[in-house]
């Protein structure tokens, strides 16, 4: 039966790929392992091992073509095959089905073979019947893994295609999940706060009363955690004794004065719905110190209203020494896992240098409140910065480029993304087309992913394409700073805060208003005159604004 072969996924963040070249041609034998091909990604030129055996009957991308991840690369099937339907389009519905039905046929083909039962996937024929196993989604193209947030339904409840199942905690933001199917929810794989891999066992749907602790068991994905591994359901816990080992408690937070009350965590995590979360950090309650009252001793809203730190040993007459070591441990999110690894491969993959510049902001200041005084506008500095980058970026498209492995791309779009702390982390959400918008309108785009960043209401598509970043500072007082190139970039601006100091003008010492900016560039791409003509331009909008209307 033929099989099917798609442009696979070689990196986390590819799109498409582009053959370089076959190694094997229509006609050849495949083995199981033999090098298809090799594909171009987005970081580099990798080998493709074919997992199916048979003779190659289509190429579908021809050297030197590009094809999207997931679309026809070629067909395998027995010798002399007719593939005609598959190529017209009536077979193109079902690689999955045939790979299962391929399954299937070599499980039956080995029946006499002895094999561990847990090594073989279950075919979808083993389901009963309208059961569907829903998996870890891939929110972002960056996931690897996500969280579980908060369920929306449990165990029992009636869904509907389109209801929203859980909010998903990814690497970029907390999304929320919603149901493609209808049914009823009979198991759940994961609890609250617990995490796992892309296509690790989510949840089950299927009709009410089907008996799936079966396929539960035996769900293998090869993402999925084993079963013996996978963290119990959270519960009250008792207080250690004073001769449990350390390392019983050791996933706690620490506290090397008295023991902390019991939080009921796993693996760290506290347990707490997001409503208790949001009060707690409003009132800055440590909820390691919290003890829950609600569902296997979750923390929910009345135990934070409720809450009373406790009595200071010191108040009740207890001798205690001074300078104890005391210290928490939090785990890292799945956003601050994403942010270590992106920045750290900018890092020390693109070769940073840094321009730092002085900008005269006399002229800025009196046209910004100029425009402000026109009723029902409102625009920031910020906005104006972004504004000048995007005009002055259409003039040095090697700032605005990207860099590959055998060429660069320079693009004649100008998206600008914009830095936004959040509390878990940093995001950079992106003001598309930034050179064709108004300063009003970049205000309002800018102020409305900053609010959905801050609320973890941004999509994929709110953080994706970006060509060029401005990291601004200056609110915080800070006066000069340097940024890591945000990848695939080729330089990012740090903006600083503007000060008031003494300047020469004309030859006299007057007080005057400056901002200092440090332009971070890869080497690969941008020559330190390139770097440098860009920030004349730039210059050139600042310290003269009214040229950004003309």
């Amino acid at each position: 039966m033929a099989i099917v072969v798609n442009m696979p996924r070689l990196s986390d963040t590819m799109e498409e790929g582009t053959v370089a070249a076959w190694l094997k041609k229509v006609g050849d034998k495949i083995e199981e392992g033999d090098i298809l091909a090799e594909i171009e990604t987005d970081k580099a030129t990798m080998e493709f091992e074919s997992f199916n055996e048979g003779t190659l009957l289509h190429i579908g991308v021809q050297e030197g073509e590009t094809t999207k991840v997931d679309e026809l690369l070629a067909i395998i099937g027995d010798e002399g095959e007719d593939i005609s339907e598959i190529l017209n389009g009536g077979g193109s519905e079902a690689p999955a089905a045939e790979e299962a039905k391929e399954e299937t046929a070599e499980a039956a083909s080995t029946e006499t073979e002895e094999a561990p039962a847990e090594e073989a996937a279950p075919a979808a024929a083993e389901l009963p019947e309208g059961v569907i196993v829903v998996t870890m989604p891939r929110l972002s193209d960056t996931m690897e893994e996500g969280t579980v947030a908060t369920w929306l339904k449990k165990v029992g409840d009636s869904v509907e295609e389109g209801d929203i199942l859980a909010e998903i905690e990814t690497d970029k933001a907390t999304m929320e999940f919603e149901s493609f199917q209808s049914g009823t929810l009979l198991e759940i794989g994961l609890k609250e706060g617990e995490s796992a891999k892309v296509d690790s066992l989510l949840a089950i749907i299927g009709p009410a009363g089907t008996d799936v602790s079966g396929v539960a068991d035996n769900f293998s994905a090869g993402s999925a955690p084993a079963k013996e591994e996978a963290p119990k359901a959270a519960a009250p816990k008792k207080e250690a004794s004073k001769s449990a080992p350390a390392a019983k408690t050791a996933s706690a937070p620490k506290k090397a004065a008295a023991p902390a009350p019991t939080p009921v965590t796993e693996n760290g995590r506290v347990y707490v719905s997001p409503l208790a979360k949001k009060l707690a950090e409003d009132k800055g309650i440590n909820l390691t110190k919290v003890q829950g009252s609600g569902e296997n001793g979750r923390i929910v809203k009345r135990d934070i209203e409720n809450y009373e730190p406790a009595a200071s040993a010191a108040s009740a007459g207890k001798f205690v020494p001074a300078g104890q070591e005391d210290y928490d441990e939090v785990d890292n999110s799945q956003m601050r896992k994403a942010i270590a690894k992106a920045l750290t491969n900018s890092k020390f993959s693109a070769p940073h240098y840094y321009l730092n510049v002085e900008f005269d902001m006399e002229n800025a200041m009196a046209f910004r409140a100029q425009f402000n005084s026109i009723p029902d506008t409102k625009i920031s500095y910020n906005d104006m910065v972004v504004k000048a980058c995007a005009l002055a970026l259409k003039q040095h498209p090697q700032v605005n480029s990207q860099w590959f492995a055998d060429k660069m791309r320079l693009n004649n779009h100008v998206h600008v993304g914009v830095a936004v702390a959040v509390p878990d982390g940093l995001v950079v959400p992106v003001v598309k087309f930034a050179n064709e918008q108004t300063l009003p309108q970049i205000g309002a785009a800018v102020k409305e992913l900053a609010g959905k960043a801050r609320n973890k209401k941004l999509t994929p598509d709110d953080m994706q394409g970006s060509t060029f970043t401005v990291s601004n500072l200056g609110m915080f007082g800070i006066d000069t700073f340097t940024s890591i190139i945000n990848q695939p970039n080729s330089a990012i601006l740090s903006v600083g805060n503007i000060v008031e100091k003494p300047v020469v003008k004309d030859g006299k010492i007057v007080v005057g208003h400056t901002m200092k900016l440090s332009l971070a560039c890869d080497h690969r791409t941008i020559d330190g005159a390139t770097g440098a003509q860009f920030l004349q331009t730039l210059k050139g909008f600042i310290e003269n604004p009214v040229t950004m209307l003309v």
